[in-house]
């Protein structure tokens, strides 16, 4: 397949590039700036500026692009952008799908998050639940909304409501990791909000899998929902170190701010339109899944 790729640089973008170059398809990333060869295509989200013949005979378009909610503190202004930079980037991506029309990509994977459904303790949430009103399911109701024109075009949408994605050097799990790995680190908080999570091997294939699979509209990307306490326990386990000093709920709010609703909140969200559509995860459990994240 022709295939663009907006956000390539990030925690899944840029394990997700080469598994599906692996896989045989041709593909090109949007970068900010010059394009450095003839794999990159140069855009500006914030000036609108995207030539839409790039996209002429391409396949589809998979935008992860957006900044990270987490690696900042959550002021005003940062909120801003957090959701700026989602709704610039896809809102001209939509356009520009809408311009080409039948020349141009019949598919977006566009991403999105589990926090869609705000913290709803344990009801199972499957992705007819109604979005919720956190400050992270307000950015994903107008992120979502951004696709609509492409999707009133003919073009088939599919939102990738990503969970807590397990892999080494990043994502959720980027500041934890090294802590149990140095054998002090615990549950968060009480330990008992569901985490829906799924490796990071498995978040590229489900949306390789999703290129060609008739699935339209959102999709959560997770493999099962554990609490919080097992994940920890789990990745411990892996690496032969207890986990046993729990992080008090009051201090991940101080350290982390508004961000803190994404750790401690429960989202026991379920792939129910992943599983309906064929998709079979690798890693099937958390115990193995841990271990993959542990020892590759």
């Amino acid at each position: 397949m022709q295939l663009v790729v907006a956000g390539s640089h990030g925690f899944i973008g840029s394990t997700l590039v080469p598994h599906l170059r692996a896989g045989g398809n041709d593909v090109r990333v949007l970068v900010r700036g010059a394009a450095g060869g003839p794999a990159e295509i140069a855009w500006d989200p914030a000036a609108g500026r995207l030539d839409p013949a790039v996209l002429a005979g391409v396949d589809a378009v998979i935008n992860l692009a957006g900044v990270n909610p987490g690696s900042r503190p959550l002021t005003t202004a940062r909120k801003r952008e957090v959701l700026s930079s989602r709704l610039s980037t896809t809102g001209l991506l939509a356009r520009t799908l809408v311009e080409l029309g039948d020349e141009g990509p019949q598919v977006l994977l566009q991403a999105s998050g589990i926090g869609a459904y705000g913290s709803r303790g344990d009801d199972v949430l499957d992705e007819d639940e109604p979005i919720g009103t956190t400050f992270f399911a307000h950015v994903v109701r107008q992120w979502e909304a951004a696709t609509e024109p492409a999707a009133d075009a003919g073009v088939r949408v599919t939102h990738l409501r990503t969970g807590i994605v397990l892999g080494r050097g990043g994502g959720a799990l980027g500041r934890l990791l090294p802590i149990l790995r140095a054998g002090v680190g615990g549950r968060l908080g009480s330990g008992r909000q569901f985490w829906p999570w799924i490796t990071l091997l498995d978040e590229v294939r489900a949306i390789e899998h999703l290129l060609t699979a008739p699935v339209h509209g959102p999709v959560n990307l997770v493999t099962a929902p554990a609490r919080n306490a097992e994940v920890v326990a789990a990745l411990a386990r892996a690496m032969h170190r207890p986990a046993v000093v729990p992080v008090p709920a009051f201090a991940l709010r101080t350290l982390l701010g508004d961000f803190s609703s994404e750790v401690l909140g429960s989202i026991r969200a379920i792939p129910a339109v992943l599983d309906s559509s064929g998709f079979v995860p690798t890693h099937r459990d958390l115990d193995t899944a841990a271990r993959w994240v542990a020892h590759g």
